[in-house]
């Protein structure tokens, strides 16, 4: 990965928690069901696997079918936020921590049109 995409990753990633509240005490990791929609509208399942790095950040790691995707993540609040690689692409993803524990979100790659949704649900 080069340079610039590195840093273009850690812009996106802080502004989509820059106006997040200040970090909850609920820690986030583990192993979860992944439900989401690609750009087109179509469905997809798999799994996250997320890893603590410190109380606030995270590296998680997406299995969709044949295609795994890797990336930092940080929680603020309830606020979560992963900036990732796509093959080539860099693309970013915001979720609201809900009270059951599972993550509700909004996703893009750069340079694409439109969003697509992804809820992570905590394996018990």
């Amino acid at each position: 990965m080069t340079g610039w995409m590195r840093g273009l990753r850690a812009a996106v990633l802080c502004a989509g928690i820059a106006a997040a509240a200040p970090a909850g005490a609920q820690s986030i990791g583990g192993t979860y069901d992944v439900a989401g929609t690609n750009l087109d509208g179509s469905a997809y399942r798999g799994t996250a696997v997320v890893t603590q790095t410190s109380s606030t950040t995270c590296r998680i790691e997406w299995t969709t079918g044949d295609t795994v995707s890797e990336g930092i993540c940080m929680r603020n609040g309830s606020a979560f936020s992963a900036g990732y690689s796509l093959g080539s692409a860099i693309g970013l993803v915001i979720y609201s921590v809900e009270p059951d524990g599972s993550l509700k979100g909004l996703w893009t790659v750069a340079g694409s049109e439109g969003v697509g949704t992804e809820v992570l649900t905590p394996r018990r």
